[in-house]
């Protein structure tokens, strides 16, 4: 399905988008933004990658621009409502196996780094 567009790596695939698509929030602004897919592909490259924000790619558009979408999705919960559709898409899909194994390893700390007291020790107080 090639409709002119290079799908590069790490950014959306035709699928991906048309699943979050109608999970992004609708720009409540009169002016134009930048399209919603450059910018999700910004966030997606840039955290796939590792990368600093001012190092993403300009074809993704400003930098500041990517970043401030992403924390206004974050903060407006436009992420937890992606991850939850995914999960019901893939439970129902039965490709998610609720299997929890919980470690009860104990790391002990020293006693300082735990908030005792100044000179306490062993469990004693200094009186």
């Amino acid at each position: 399905m090639d409709h002119g567009v290079v799908i590069r790596r790490h950014e959306l695939s035709d699928a991906e988008w048309e699943f979050v698509r109608p999970l992004l929030p609708e720009s409540l602004r009169g002016r134009k933004r930048l399209d919603d897919r450059r910018v999700l592909n910004g966030i997606v490259w840039k955290f796939r990658t590792g990368t600093a924000w001012r190092d993403v790619p300009e074809r993704y558009g400003p930098w500041a621009t990517l970043h401030t979408r992403f924390r206004r999705w974050a903060a407006d919960g436009t992420f937890d409502r992606m991850l939850r559709a995914a999960q019901a898409k893939a439970d129902t899909a039965g490709d998610i196996e609720w299997l929890v194994s919980v470690d009860s390893t104990v790391v002990r700390a020293h006693q300082h780094a735990a908030g005792a007291r100044k000179g306490a020790s062993m469990g004693f107080v200094k009186l």
